[in-house]
């Protein structure tokens, strides 16, 4: 029997059930917003990637529309859209460039870090 001022067993095990709760609680909170922020990057990436494919759209019609024009005569308005073409293409180039930048360091780094030093404090307080 537990003398005044002594903790039960089970007090003991409540507490660590509840700060148990408190951890796990702490880190879906902390998850939570580590994919808002890792959200809007995403949402950036994909506008980039959008105006990518538009540009990447636009550069093969003018590469298109270059050797239509290269076959229809021999004339110099075939270059000038050779030249817009490849324009079109190296933007695209640029911005699927940037969007892979952007989506550098996307995960839960602090989440899975704190994680870890959570197991590593229950395996140092359980031996």
């Amino acid at each position: 029997m537990a003398t005044p001022g002594e903790r039960t067993i089970a007090d003991v095990l409540n507490d660590i059930v509840d700060h148990v709760q408190q951890i796990v609680r702490a880190e879906m909170r902390l998850a939570k917003a580590e994919l808002r922020d890792d959200l809007i990057k995403v949402k950036s990436a994909a506008l980039l990637f959008g105006v990518a494919a538009v540009a990447g759209i636009l550069g093969i019609a003018f590469v298109f529309l270059a050797g239509v024009y290269a076959l229809a005569t021999v004339v110099p308005p075939w270059a000038a859209a050779l030249i817009v073409g490849v324009g079109a293409a190296a933007v695209a180039g640029i911005c699927v460039a940037a969007a892979g930048r952007s989506l550098r360091g996307v995960g839960l780094p602090q989440t899975t870090q704190t994680i870890g030093e959570d197991i590593q404090w229950v395996k140092r307080h359980i031996k």
